[in-house]
């Protein structure tokens, strides 16, 4: 029986042309399009190998953070001699602890080991889930609005991206915000993308809890359902925990609330949906315990009828949403006039998110290979490390 050797950490950075920072921290709401710059991005690389010589391997997108690094590094100490296809064992394991913490460091490791279970027994994780489909109708995720010259700095700026995007095969659009919760802009925002793209395509707003005021969440909400959104998420700034205050918008509203993005794993997303906070879950393999955690939340939501809806790109994140019945649609976050998808350039296999290589008919395929069914470029990690950390 083969055994967890050791756990090996890459971060590593690369850059990412005419991105740069409207603010000083490098968050994902605050990047701007800014011509002839080059942003400096950084993720990292986590490689499990048993004794027996197999390896199983992940890339980190959105949770690429030296915050998620330590959690990960600290974690990875409780993978050591165990076995690697024991991941609801390791699941629990790791979920007590980091009970005090925000789970961050947990989903990588959890995706990496179903890399590995699938190499081992020769098998995709899509065969492992159990298929639902093969492809994934897909929805353009904004970058938010900027105050500098050039991407997304006006309404109109806005409306053109939307046409641009539903000419491209969209299947929707979504709408991230300015940072200043300026609630007059962003709902003539939301009226200048419908105008210019009709009554009949998805139309999705995400205020990213920039909305100062409980009020300002329900008069955006009562703009959307004026404008026929397809949902409405994350609104205002209770940092979208608030059960009991988007209960209360529920009560008011039509368009559907896609809350929890930031409520953390099974229980707390469970409890947080009976407590009536949302219509729909928001899950993420990496930042919800990985696919494992997804899938468990997949079939609570069944359970009850409802649906879920997954945050962000990537391949554990296709996967996923390939088994699962009760889901709609695949995010291609962040995207902008312009501006790349800052996800890490490592896949030797032709994997993509960005818009460019999304099919005509709106859709990405599903990896079918052995474990993720990606190859990852490690001359190019190795080439471009920052950092390096080995757990034995």
């Amino acid at each position: 029986m083969a055994k967890i050797k050791s756990v090996a950490f890459t971060e590593f950075s690369f850059p990412v042309e005419n991105i740069g920072l409207e603010t000083a921290a490098a968050g994902v709401g605050n990047m701007a399009y800014v011509k002839g710059a080059t942003f400096n991005a950084k993720r990292f690389a986590v490689k499990i190998t048993t004794d027996d010589g197999a390896a199983g391997e992940y890339v980190a997108n959105w949770v690429g953070t030296p915050s998620t690094y330590a959690q990960a590094t600290m974690l990875a100490h409780l993978l050591i001699g165990r076995d690697p296809e024991h991941r609801e064992e390791i699941y629990d394991d790791l979920k007590r602890e980091v009970r005090a913490y925000d789970h961050m460091g947990h989903g990588v490791l959890d995706i990496a080991l179903w890399d590995l279970a699938g190499k081992m027994n020769n098998m995709s994780v899509k065969a492992m889930l159990g298929g639902y489909r093969d492809r994934l109708p897909t929805y353009a995720s904004t970058y938010g609005g900027q105050e500098s010259e050039g991407g997304l700095n006006s309404i109109e700026a806005f409306a053109d991206y939307a046409q641009a995007c539903k000419e491209a095969g969209f299947h929707g659009f979504k709408i991230h915000p300015w940072l200043d919760g300026n609630l007059d802009r962003e709902i003539a925002n939301l009226f200048g993308v419908r105008e210019r793209v009709g009554d009949a395509w998805r139309i999705m707003v995400d205020p990213a809890c920039t909305l100062r005021t409980w009020m300002d969440a329900l008069t955006m909400g009562q703009a959307c359902d004026e404008a026929g959104c397809y949902w409405y998420e994350d609104p205002y700034r209770d940092a979208s925990v608030s059960a009991y205050g988007h209960q209360r918008l529920r009560e008011r509203l039509k368009t559907p609330l896609l809350i929890s993005e930031h409520v953390r794993g099974l229980e707390q997303k469970a409890s947080f949906l009976l407590a009536g906070g949302c219509d729909m879950i928001h899950a993420d393999p990496e930042y919800d315990m990985g696919i494992t955690g997804v899938m468990k939340l997949a079939h609570f939501c069944e359970g009850l009828g409802l649906d879920l809806q997954l945050h962000a790109v990537g391949p554990a994140h296709r996967l996923c949403i390939s088994a699962i019945r009760n889901t709609m649609l695949y995010e291609m976050a962040l995207i902008g006039p312009n501006m790349p998808n800052i996800v890490a350039p490592v896949y030797t296999c032709g994997y993509s998110d960005q818009p460019a290589d999304m099919a005509k008919d709106g859709t990405v395929p599903v990896p079918d290979g052995p474990g993720l069914g990606v190859a990852y470029d490690w001359a190019f990690i190795s080439a471009n490390k920052t950092r390096e950390d080995i757990i034995e």
